[in-house]
């Protein structure tokens, strides 16, 4: 039987950051009242020269680097971005052509649950045959979108692009994939006028409530006990959300990656950019047992659940 298994991770933050103090000047907000509510205490924001596109190719380059193949190997390219370049051509084409790789490339776009629907095509790619080395990208640029008088969206975002190569394997690697969507949850968080508009309370709740049931849906299709999980790996949007998961999962906060106190909500790359820093770092070891879940837009959800 053929697996999905990644085989490299990559990650870029653009070099300028904008902490909680710096936006006490922008909007009346304070850090204190940003850390209690988000957990957030920074974020990363991209230059005017760069783009989804530009941080997406450093990531990449870094994911292709640590999987120990070159770009020739990658023969399919899919980018999880709310925030494209421009309408077309997609992001993903983009990057094809910057990295000369000659491979089907394309967008998808589910907000922050992006990278887990990428997770779950690319392995669907793979377990039939389609794909042997997928290049799966999370880029986003969502300062581009931000209204920087609306203290209750524009302290939550940040930039970034987090990037995995996931490759045919006979041994287990995704486990399994468990995507979701409702759309009669979309004037909750959505973008108007340019710019994101967020009714923060409902989200919230929503958010929770969904998440421990995709837990369990998780779980229950593979028989497993909470107890088999070594790492979880969420969208990092907010301190209490991802709290309330580990305790769903009877889980010390030493066993989940958390990211999101340095890069705030980068949506759609925020799972690959938690997943490199602890694999880089060697918090996540070979073997291991890994949870990735997003919540987003739309409303979207998702999780996949992998061996490492």
């Amino acid at each position: 039987m053929m697996y999905s298994r990644i085989i490299g991770t990559g990650s870029y933050l653009p070099q300028k950051v904008l902490t909680n103090k710096d936006l006490e000047s922008l909007v009346d907000t304070t850090d204190e009242w940003i850390v209690e509510r988000t957990g957030i205490k920074q974020r990363h924001i991209a230059a005017d020269n760069e783009s989804t596109s530009s941080m997406a190719i450093n990531a990449s380059i870094d994911a292709i680097k640590s999987s120990g193949l070159s770009e020739k190997d990658i023969d399919l390219v899919i980018v999880a971005t709310t925030t494209p370049d421009q309408i077309f051509p997609s992001t993903a084409c983009i990057v094809q052509n910057k990295l000369n790789i000659i491979a089907p490339a394309f967008d998808i776009q589910a907000a922050c649950t992006g990278f887990i629907y990428a997770m779950s095509v690319a392995d669907n790619y793979i377990r039939n045959g389609m794909s042997k080395n997928t290049l799966i990208i999370g880029s986003e640029k969502y300062s581009n979108i931000l209204d920087w008088k609306d203290r209750s969206t524009c302290v939550l975002f940040g930039d970034g692009a987090g990037a995995v190569v996931l490759s045919a394997d006979s041994k287990e690697g995704i486990i399994s994939s468990h995507i979701h969507a409702d759309g009669q949850y979309n004037d909750l968080l959505s973008v108007e006028g340019n710019h994101i508009k967020m009714k923060g309370n409902e989200v919230f709740k929503v958010a929770v409530n969904t998440l421990s049931k995709l837990v369990d849906e998780t779980l229950d299709k593979n028989n497993m006990d909470k107890s088999s999980i070594d790492w979880l790996v969420p969208h990092q949007a907010n301190l209490r959300i991802i709290k309330a998961a580990a305790k769903k999962l009877s889980l010390p906060l030493e066993q989940v990656v958390v990211t999101v106190d340095d890069h705030a909500n980068t949506s759609a790359a925020s799972i690959p950019l938690a997943l490199n820093e602890a694999v880089k770092d060697g918090r996540i070891k070979e073997d291991q047992v890994l949870l990735l879940e997003a919540f987003g837009s739309g409303f979207t959800w998702g999780s996949v659940l992998l061996r490492y």
